[in-house]
């Protein structure tokens, strides 16, 4: 007995170091690659903000509660805009017995996320993968839909210069200047624009060995 419980203090202290090692990750982008690497133009944004999508979440977003939680807060704040019940980390996540430690280990796949979500909602939950860039833009176009929502699955590097994968959902799409508008729920980002290309190349990418992309709730 007293073996087993000494195990399953070193499992769980194996998962905070982990976690932490995880979370160390995600703070690698310099602040200044943060402010110069995407398009925070304020005309843009605030036109950005007044999309069919991105209105109904209600100009802001809940941030995740660490550098782990990406996924469970995306699923909360793209809820949170559908009316559904659960709206925070916690009520996405309780029952699930995922993320118990408080931190989601290495994050979440996308496969693991729409599990999630599906677990949550009644509404149809589908990952989508392998696209062309074509594929992608013509499913941005259609984030403007207020019977969908998108949550992109993408790595930081690949826009930012440094950092790891992360969720955030998508707040629409601004066709006359091709950008992508990522509601980020992490609140050093806060969320931006991004030519629809860059966020196609970071999210056309792998998370160890499954394709990231994206998911969409309807």
């Amino acid at each position: 007995m007293k073996r087993a419980l000494f195990l399953g203090m070193i499992a769980v202290a194996g998962s905070l170091v982990g976690a932490v090692a995880f979370i160390a990750g995600q703070t690698k982008v310099p602040p200044e690659a943060i402010q110069s690497s995407v398009i925070r133009a304020p005309e843009l944004i605030e036109a950005a903000w007044k999309l069919p999508v991105a209105a109904t979440f209600g100009t802001g977003v809940t941030w995740q509660t660490n550098g782990s939680r990406c996924g469970p807060a995306s699923i909360a704040n793209a809820f949170r805009s559908v009316g559904e019940e659960e709206t925070t980390e916690a009520e996405v996540l309780d029952g699930t017995g995922m993320c118990w430690t408080g931190y989601c280990i290495m994050g979440l796949t996308l496969d693991e996320l729409a599990g999630l979500a599906q677990k949550k909602t009644e509404r149809k939950v589908a990952i989508l993968r392998d696209l062309t860039v074509d594929e992608f833009r013509e499913h941005m176009k259609r984030a403007n839909d207020p019977d969908r929502r998108y949550i992109v699955n993408f790595t930081r590097e690949k826009i930012f210069g440094a950092g790891a994968g992360h969720h955030s959902p998508i707040g629409g799409y601004l066709e006359a200047e091709d950008m992508v508008f990522v509601l980020d729920v992490n609140e050093n980002y806060r969320p931006w624009l991004v030519e629809t290309e860059r966020l196609f190349s970071a999210m056309n990418t792998f998370d160890g060995d499954s394709k990231r992309g994206l998911l969409l709730i309807e």
